[in-house]
């Protein structure tokens, strides 16, 4: 075996490349994320900020990142209950390092991104058409 071979077998042995794109994978665990970038907050006002997610997917999306240790819960002992979400250290160097170098990327080259996509489809949209045509 190669050492190139033995360190691709080494990256999907451990697990660890898939563990950390898929945070990605997931639509709202970055923007989750991001909004906790400013501190702990409530679920309410959590959901609030971040607009357009619903209950059940705040809720999963909450759990996946408090299992995947990138988030703490803090229960207040107080009446009424009341329970903060913040980042770990984990889940704020996350944020702060490779969140931040993605959404710089995504300024310096999101309209070009969206260009190529919206070109894309214009063209499976002319392909689709044309193939219909006798």
């Amino acid at each position: 075996m190669t050492e190139h071979e033995a360190h691709c077998y080494e990256l999907v042995a451990d697990c660890r490349l898939r563990a950390a794109t898929d945070l990605f994978a997931h639509t709202w665990d970055p923007v989750v994320l991001a909004a906790l970038r400013e501190g702990p907050r409530r679920r309410r006002v959590l959901r609030a900020s971040i607009g357009g997610i619903s209950d059940k997917v705040l809720t999963d999306t909450l759990r996946r990142l408090l299992t995947g240790g990138l988030i703490g819960r803090h229960a207040h002992a107080e009446a009424p209950p009341r329970v903060e979400y913040s980042l770990t250290r984990l889940g704020q160097s996350l944020v702060e390092g490779p969140m931040r170098e993605l959404g710089r990327w995504a300024v310096e080259h999101g309209d070009e991104l969206l260009e190529a996509q919206e070109s894309a489809a214009r063209t499976r949209s002319d392909g689709q058409t044309t193939a219909k045509e006798p």
